[in-house]
């Protein structure tokens, strides 16, 4: 029961942009009978977009009557601005997963309270920005609706671990619900071997959340933004193929599948998604960027749309002129 998936023609105004934002990350709840919300991160375009989001990533509030979009900005989520909690001044990387009737927003945070040397000011600003990503840990908001409030836990549900192969960062933060209740936590960390996926199991939302072994669930290939779903019978994964070593196409998204959610294989095909995309009126175009996954379920786990970061340019996130998150139905 792999899950392979067919991907519909795109609308053009799908989606969620921002003008003067730079848009990333993007994960979508249904609300039946209402409509469907969006988290995604923002930050201003006045910031560089890879130093600007360690410094100012926020977490917003998007809604569209309809799945594709086009979603409209609502409300900032996070972060609250107070450089005293743990993710006071940066929140990234959010992906919502519904868990009984409550609405659980994972993300990644920091905080600081130096000040910010101008943005043309790249040697100055390294120091902080080393810092800031340092401090980073995965978070937990739990909310009764989609629309909050949202509940922030005191302390991140896991961190970096000394000494661990995961000492440097805890990151991309996915979260699947297993059938029994239990929540399996996939996160990325890097390593002198490149970027590898490991896993934290926990009961109960709030954690404890428990590392399932001392070595990562997935230590042969570089890879990270993984998106993890179980369809009722196994566990299935995107992430992002940075080299292009296991799809042949750099960056593009591999499938992996695991009927434990520990031990994990390369999908048949290996391929779940391209940088390349088609619209409805039948144009093709090859994207700068296509990454942090997400897909949207229906009520029998099946996915229906993926959602991605996407940006223009020749390539990598540095080159980018215009980032949104991208919309694009999914065929059953």
């Amino acid at each position: 029961m792999h899950e392979e998936l067919r991907f519909d023609k795109i609308p053009r105004d799908g989606g969620f942009r921002m003008d003067g934002y730079w848009v990333w990350c993007g994960s979508v709840v249904e609300e039946p009978g209402k409509g469907f919300h969006m988290y995604a991160a923002r930050w201003p375009k006045s910031h560089p977009m890879f130093e600007g989001y360690l410094l100012m990533s926020e977490i917003v509030r998007a809604w569209s009557p309809v799945m594709t979009g086009p979603y409209r900005f609502i409300e900032k989520v996070l972060p609250s601005g107070d450089p005293r909690q743990w993710c006071g001044r940066m929140v990234h990387n959010p992906t919502i997963l519904r868990y009984g009737d409550r609405y659980l927003l994972y993300f990644i945070g920091s905080t600081y309270d130096e000040e910010v040397p101008a943005a043309d000011k790249i040697k100055e600003r390294k120091p902080l920005l080393d810092c800031i990503y340092q401090r980073i840990g995965i978070g937990l908001a739990v909310a009764d609706t989609p629309c909050g409030p949202w509940r922030v836990c005191a302390r991140p549900v896991l961190e970096a671990r000394t000494g661990g192969w995961d000492a440097a960062i805890v990151t991309n933060p996915a979260p699947c619900l297993h059938p029994d209740g239990r929540i399996f936590l996939y996160y990325r960390s890097n390593t002198p071997e490149g970027l590898r996926i490991g896993l934290a199991v926990a009961d109960n939302p709030e954690g404890p959340y428990r590392r399932i072994q001392d070595r990562p669930v997935i230590n042969d290939y570089h890879v990270e933004d993984p998106f993890v779903w179980h369809n009722g019978v196994e566990f299935n994964m995107l992430a992002k193929d940075i080299s292009g070593a296991i799809t042949g196409e750099a960056n593009a998204g591999v499938r992996f599948v695991s009927s434990d959610g520990v031990a994990w294989s390369v999908g048949d095909p290996p391929q779940g998604y391209s940088k390349k995309v088609v619209f409805e009126d039948g144009h093709s175009e090859l994207l700068g960027c296509l990454e942090r996954p997400q897909l949207l379920l229906d009520d029998k786990l099946r996915p229906k749309c993926f959602f991605a970061a996407a940006a223009d340019g020749p390539g990598h996130f540095r080159n980018a002129v215009n980032t949104w998150n991208i919309a694009i139905p999914i065929l059953n």
